[in-house]
């Protein structure tokens, strides 16, 4: 029997529109219907998804514990990835579904290094959580020769310091519990003023504001965004 697909489906940031059409074709497609979630809640994945999802398929819910330490995370991919072999080597293929981009720090990436060496897998990009931070607010990423860095919040003092010195424009992801310290960090450097705070973006309820009026608790989908030169369409 031949082996299933597996499709790494990026999904946007949560608007379904943002979606690709690509996207949106396969999950219809699919048999199967993989994706991630916080145990015992719903799946964000799911719900941007839902309206593409034919009626009747399997569905396989990878509950991911969100913990600072990774054995309980590893070993939900571990039982996860399992699941899905049994469906693709039943020759039935599947989507995995993933917000944002699955190779951008997306939880498909573990899934893939568990799934891949076994089976033909094909990836399908999504926007990014950074695309879609900057479109709402209206903020270019980079323009002419600018060097663009993408940096984890949780990263140690010493070396997010070092990164945003080094970085002519950012974005400094997974702001959630770590946005004081960052804060304050931008401002010691004097390029707080510089900075945007945007979270949830392509959800209702996203919003962009200047980093000094950011809420004091972020949203673990939350960003800054910082260049710092000038108008890149003056001179």
């Amino acid at each position: 029997m031949a082996q299933g697909i597996l499709y790494g489906i990026g999904l946007g940031p949560g608007d379904p529109e943002l979606m690709t059409l690509k996207a949106h074709r396969l999950i219809g497609a699919c048999p199967v219907v993989a994706y991630p979630a916080r145990p015992g809640g719903p799946s964000m994945a799911r719900a941007i998804a839902a309206g593409s999802i034919a009626p009747g398929v399997e569905e396989i819910r990878i509950d991911v514990p969100m913990t600072p330490e990774r054995a309980p995370a590893q070993a939900a991919y571990d039982a996860g990835a399992e699941r899905v072999a049994v469906a693709l080597g039943a020759g039935r293929d599947v989507a995995l579904l993933c917000e944002g981009d699955p190779l951008l720090y997306g939880s498909f990436m573990y899934l893939h290094a568990r799934l891949a060496p076994r089976f033909h897998c094909e990836v399908v990009p999504g926007v990014s959580s950074v695309a879609a931070c900057a479109a709402l607010a209206g903020r270019p990423v980079a323009a002419r020769n600018e060097v663009f860095t993408v940096l984890p919040a949780p990263l140690p003092g010493p070396a997010l310091r070092a990164a945003v010195a080094a970085a002519d424009s950012l974005a400094i992801l997974k702001i959630g519990r770590h946005l004081a310290r960052v804060r304050d960090l931008l401002t010691q450097m004097g390029l707080a003023e510089r900075a945007v705070y945007v979270e949830r973006a392509g959800h209702p309820d996203g919003r962009a504001l200047p980093l000094s009026e950011a809420p004091e608790a972020a949203p673990y989908f939350s960003m800054i965004l910082l260049r710092k030169g000038g108008d890149p369409w003056l001179g």
